[in-house]
């Protein structure tokens, strides 16, 4: 069965930092790409990052450069994402999401469930 499980979300005060986890079953992890996206109630759904598990590329939104990070643990089937000095515009549902085939390229083909981040001021 396919499946994307995130954890690692919860509520954390503005400038602290948190780390997600995707872990990922049922998929050709190794010659896939992972993404994380996050969607406000009432926004549309925003990529924030991507990385491609063919040469570990990554790509990282304007919104995020610089604070988060994305990194896989192949042996795992897990892409994390890390984010430091988080704001609270980052309060958000984040889902991680997976491309049959190497890149970065939307649309994704299956996405998780979401974890909540809430970033209090």
């Amino acid at each position: 069965e396919e499946q994307l499980v995130e954890s690692g979300g919860g509520l954390v005060q503005a400038g602290g930092s948190l780390k997600l986890s995707c872990a990922a079953s049922g998929f050709k992890f190794e010659s896939s790409a992972i993404g994380w996206l996050r969607q406000v109630p009432g926004k549309e759904l925003e990529g924030i990052s991507c990385i491609s598990m063919r040469d570990g590329r990554t790509y990282l939104a304007d919104s995020v450069k610089g604070r988060f990070t994305i990194s896989s643990d192949n042996a795992k089937n897990t892409v994390y994402l890390q984010m430091n000095s988080l704001k609270p515009e980052d309060t958000a549902v984040y889902h991680c999401a997976i491309k049959a085939g190497p890149w970065c390229i939307i649309p994704y083909d299956a996405m998780g469930q979401g974890t909540q981040v809430t970033v209090s001021s």
